[in-house]
């Protein structure tokens, strides 16, 4: 079931707004010592994001009834985890970026080892933020604990972290499919298939539910990526937001090097069917889901 006529931009608008606002209240204040340490932290969190993980969260907790409020500390939780992963993601050891977001990356502003402590800074402050009984009160402790280790997991060697890896020993070699694959979907696709699944287990998702949000989760995580790929092609700096090219230049593995543009827009495009078609058995209510699916890829359009 799906409503022509319901629009996604506002709703974007709104949720940005609304995660945002509970960012700022939930980070330190730039003026807590060691400031500089946190002037970095929020630099890089409120540098521009489009909130997509902290959003797809809100929407699944939505989709199954849940209310936003009780999803919402995990949803800037996966943010913080998300910039962190940015931030070390951008410096000299890794990708070597000078711009994020289009402003200029933590550590040209704040240093390399400012930028180091910044990430960590904000990983440790989001399973702070996950593990406050003050805040998470209303939540069972069973689902306390199975929130945590969803979001540890995904951001562990065993998902993003091991996504990176295996992204870095990749450069410059063959690489096939299955590798690719494991790649992206470690990488991207791990935290925001984790950010679906925490928010239909926070929204209180029957089984059935969890396991068909989770189908989407896998899929919308992996077109993510693909689009991300294609974008670093065809796009200019102020659409991309970072250095335009860098992936070719630095002979990354991507979608487009192995099945070349063209095959690489086929894929994402079957992707987001394979999105929409977990989301059958949904009534209105995951509209933003499905709109989101679709605007992931119209992105790189």
């Amino acid at each position: 079931m799906a409503d022509n006529n319901w629009q996604l931009q506002p709703y974007l608008k709104e949720r940005v707004r609304f995660v945002d606002s509970a960012l700022d209240r939930y980070l330190p204040g730039a003026d807590t010592l060691p400031t500089r340490l946190h002037e970095a932290m929020r630099y890089s969190v409120f540098a521009g994001g489009k909130r997509i993980r902290p959003i797809l969260m809100l929407a699944a907790c939505e989709a199954v009834g849940g209310e936003m409020k009780s999803v919402l500390p995990a949803a800037c939780a996966i943010e913080m985890v998300h910039t962190y992963s940015l931030i070390h993601d951008d410096l000299p050891a890794m990708d070597d970026d000078d711009f994020r977001r289009g402003n200029p990356t933590n550590h040209k502003v704040y240093g390399e080892a400012t930028a180091i402590l910044a990430g960590d800074g904000l990983l440790t402050e989001a399973f702070i933020l996950l593990s406050d009984k003050s805040i998470q009160a209303a939540i069972p402790p069973e689902q306390f604990c199975e929130v945590i280790n969803i979001m540890a997991k995904s951001s562990g060697s065993r998902g993003m972290v091991g996504g990176q890896v295996v992204d870095m020993e990749a450069e410059r070699s063959p690489v096939d499919l299955p590798t690719l694959e494991y790649i992206h979907t470690h990488k991207t696709g791990a935290l925001i298939l984790a950010a679906i699944e925490i928010g239909a287990l926070l929204g209180g998702a029957t089984s059935q539910q969890r396991r068909a949000l989770c189908r989407y989760g896998e899929a919308a995580g992996l077109a993510f990526q693909v689009a991300d790929d294609i974008l670093d092609i065809v796009a200019d700096q102020s659409q991309l937001g970072k250095d335009v090219g860098s992936d070719q230049q630095r002979g990354k593995a991507t979608y487009p090097a192995l099945l070349g543009l063209t095959g690489a827009r086929q894929h994402a495009a079957e992707l987001r069917e394979r999105a929409l078609t977990a989301l059958e058995g949904f009534d209105l209510s995951a509209q933003p889901l499905r709109e989101i699916a679709t605007y992931i890829i119209d992105r790189s359009s």
